[in-house]
């Protein structure tokens, strides 16, 4: 599956979704850093666990609303805590980010992942990547990414 995400020039990003010959688009709101999904692409890709991309990969529709799933679901809220983790400027210990995951799982009644510090380093990691991408290309501008 080819991810393309889009940089808009008004509100919003967009997500456009290539697999088997079927092509989605998403609209994404600019959020300062980069889209949402591109930051489930760098924790689904990290720690090759099921979450929203995987699912539409796997032929599921892409919408905002899907079906509760255990892994999914801590997926989302991993997801969660890197995005305010990266509008405060990605320099939280990744200890700290850990409670707020349990904390927010908890408070989600959802199990959450296994993840350790080098996780969280690891994700951070391919999200400063992503970001320097995203942040150097212009309005109308394109960046593919292959998951």
């Amino acid at each position: 599956m080819r991810l393309t995400f889009v940089n808009g020039s008004g509100k919003f990003d967009r997500m456009v979704i290539h697999r088997d010959g079927a092509i989605e688009s998403l609209d994404c709101p600019k959020q300062g850093i980069i889209p949402h999904d591109m930051v489930h692409y760098a924790v689904e890709a990290v720690l090759h666990k099921r979450g929203f991309l995987s699912r539409v990969r796997d032929g599921e529709a892409a919408g905002f609303r899907m079906n509760a799933e255990a892994e999914s679901d801590g997926v989302e809220r991993l997801v969660e805590v890197l995005q305010g983790d990266a509008w405060s400027g990605g320099g939280s210990a990744p200890e700290d980010m850990l409670a707020l995951y349990e904390v927010t799982c908890r408070a989600r009644e959802c199990a959450p992942l296994p993840v350790k510090s080098e996780d969280i380093l690891a994700i951070r990691g391919r999200i400063c990547e992503l970001d320097a991408q995203w942040r150097a290309l212009p309005v109308g501008a394109a960046l593919d990414l292959e998951f």
